[in-house]
């Protein structure tokens, strides 16, 4: 079975480079558009979709779900990092690069790697016992950032610097 798992489409922060976690963006028209085209290269053996409930996920699940004529699951361990007081801010703002090299500790207000890894390991875990068909899991770069690592291991400078584009598709093979 393949495991197909991407970002959501544009949103108005992501085209801003603002450290989006889990204030809830829906997406802009180009987010809708690149929604529409991943739709189209989301292979017809995918048979069930998990999906973030935060709205730019579930905007970007609508073309494929139309599409393949499927139902999303909606499953809140999908939802975004919360990045606590870095939200909002650019990218690139003193301290973020780094906070995501401390896996045990908390970002201000917010989640640890370990906090986030907490809640979506299990769930990747359960999916091979759950369904025998192709999966899609659309959600949130941080998130992305997290499946990644646990389909092919990363050291933590890779993880830091893990980077997957709006409606980027990626998979792996269980």
């Amino acid at each position: 079975m393949t495991v197909y798992f991407t970002r959501h489409g544009e949103t108005e922060w992501n085209r801003e480079d603002r450290i989006c976690g889990v204030t809830d963006l829906p997406l802009t028209e180009l987010g809708i558009e690149q929604a529409e085209k991943m739709a189209e290269a989301v292979p017809s053996t995918v048979q069930h979709i998990l999906c973030s409930p935060m709205k730019r996920a579930r905007q970007t699940a609508i073309p494929v779900a139309r599409r393949l004529n499927l139902v999303p699951t909606i499953n809140r361990r999908l939802m975004e990092w919360n990045y606590g007081e870095y939200e909002g801010k650019g990218r690139y703002t003193e301290g973020f690069a780094e906070a995501k090299l401390e896996f045990g500790v908390r970002m201000p207000s917010g989640e640890s790697v370990f906090d986030v890894v907490s809640r979506v390991y299990p769930l990747l875990q359960a999916i091979p016992k759950l369904y025998d068909e192709d999966v899609l899991i659309i959600t949130h770069g941080g998130i992305c950032r997290i499946i990644e690592a646990y389909a092919r291991g990363m050291s933590r400078e890779t993880f830091s610097n893990f980077f997957m584009g709006n409606c980027e598709l990626r998979s792996w093979t269980i």
